[in-house]
């Protein structure tokens, strides 16, 4: 018997080349080809009609989108308004992080509002038996809720076609396969083809269609990189598990805005919805303690309040250390050495430790000035004033640049009890704000010389 031909297909880019290599040679990405059995052409689509005529875009008619509200208002927040009438989802997350009793919790809601009554969960890792024991583990009313356990993409197809739900999940894409196509399930084509499929059949359907994705060791959702273009919304589930709190962040929304954020906590009944999330960033210090500031950080469209901590000791090794959780490392460096030029602060001789409190990333430059003035506080074991929050952009030249939607985070800072901020001098408000001081600098000798006082 003959062995199957194998080719190579690239995880990030979905090319194809007969021999191994150590770039792709379509998208220049390393080490990205993984073996795969070759695939004979199929036929894959057939034509929709009148979809593929040419047409004027001014005479397209549009409309407001119909959205289905998942019940629970902070997923709401991270879909833009609600899942979209034939738009298709793809969550990712970390084994065990709470994806699968996200979306049981999410359709027991949608089950019981009667405009979505019809919802479908398929699950291709997971018994009925389970699914029911964790529905009624969370106190769940999932009598609504239609199950189907399979993993052939002909029968979820069937499935589809028969009860034309108004949403379905799909856990998970990897352990789907297709009968056209003879690798196994969760190699790069059958992954490729699966979400291809179900994504024709939502647009065709209307049928809104949730992907549940697994994630590889690096944090990146595991199959080839296009199956994040051909969904309409790509969202992460984080978190570390031994925290019960957890974070969905919207990367890519055609719907709504990106890096929104939505803020849960885990319990026995399931997820909950967490109302104040700058309550979990926050630690409660019996006083006011050195190497603590207070920022505004925003993510999406909602402000945070984020507690930065610095720690800075004398080194006791021949290269100091530097250390960050939460934050871009490279980006400390920079911020030391513009402390050193421009504020005369030396920290060459001292590690210097800087942590987000809460387990949250923040990749914003806003976080600059809260950093620097969190280890000037903690290298001169002076605390903050109480109650101040920073926010502002560091540049190399020494100039405290604004950040976007200053006036919001300032409104969000005094709605929390904080009666004085320190931020960038284009980012004062031309009318004061009830509760709080604004204290507006330019440089960053300025901002040092303010925790002087």
């Amino acid at each position: 018997m003959a062995k199957p031909k194998s080719t190579y297909s690239c995880t990030e880019c979905g090319g194809q080349t007969l021999k191994w290599q150590g770039q792709c040679p379509h998208c220049q990405a390393w080490n990205t080809l993984v073996e795969a059995i070759a695939e004979k052409t199929v036929t894959r689509f057939t034509p929709v009609s009148e979809t593929g005529q040419v047409q004027s875009l001014s005479e397209v008619k549009t409309g407001e989108e119909q959205r289905y509200s998942t019940g629970m208002a902070e997923f709401d927040r991270v879909l833009g308004g609600g899942l979209v009438h034939g738009g298709v989802v793809l969550l990712g997350g970390d084994p065990g992080i709470g994806k699968s009793t996200l979306l049981l919790q999410a359709l027991c809601h949608m089950s019981q509002i009667s405009a979505t009554s019809n919802v479908l969960y398929v699950s291709g890792e997971e018994s009925a038996q389970q699914v029911a024991l964790r529905a009624q583990r969370m106190t769940l009313d999932a009598k609504a809720i239609h199950f189907l356990a399979e993993i052939r993409l002909e029968k979820i197809q069937i499935a589809l076609a028969e009860r034309k739900p108004d949403v379905a999940v799909i856990d998970s894409i990897q352990t789907i396969y297709s009968d056209a196509l003879q690798s196994a399930p969760g190699s790069v084509a059958q992954v490729r083809e699966c979400a291809a499929q179900l994504t024709r059949l939502a647009k065709a359907s209307g049928t809104c269609i949730i992907l549940v994705g697994h994630v590889t060791k690096e944090g990146a959702l595991a199959g080839p990189r296009v199956l994040e273009h051909m969904v309409d919304t790509v969202l992460y589930f984080e978190g570390d598990t031994h925290s019960s709190f957890r974070l969905i962040r919207a990367f890519k929304n055609r719907f709504g805005a990106v890096n929104e954020l939505g803020v849960f906590a885990m319990s026995e009944k399931g997820l909950r919805e967490v109302s104040n999330p700058s309550a979990l960033f926050l630690s409660h210090h019996g006083g006011q303690v050195p190497g603590s500031c207070i920022m505004v950080t925003q993510e999406g469209t909602r402000p945070l309040l984020v507690e930065i901590q610095a720690l800075v000791d004398e080194a006791h090794a021949p290269n100091a250390r530097r250390l960050s959780v939460g934050l871009e490392q490279n980006r400390l460096a920079m911020l030391l050495a513009v402390l050193h030029r421009h504020a005369g602060i030396a920290c060459f001789d001292q590690d210097v430790f800087v942590n987000a409190v809460g387990g949250v990333k923040i990749t914003e430059p806003g976080a600059d000035l809260a950093v620097l003035l969190a280890i000037v506080s903690s290298l001169k074991n002076k605390p903050l004033p109480e109650k101040t929050v920073v926010f502002g952009e560091v540049g190399l030249a020494g100039e405290i640049r604004p950040v976007q939607r200053g006036q919001e985070r300032l409104k969000e800072a005094a709605k929390l009890g904080f009666v004085q901020a320190i931020v960038p001098k284009a980012n004062k408000p031309k009318q004061a704000i009830s509760g709080i001081e604004v204290i507006a600098v330019e440089r960053v000798e300025e901002a040092v010389a303010q925790m002087r006082r």
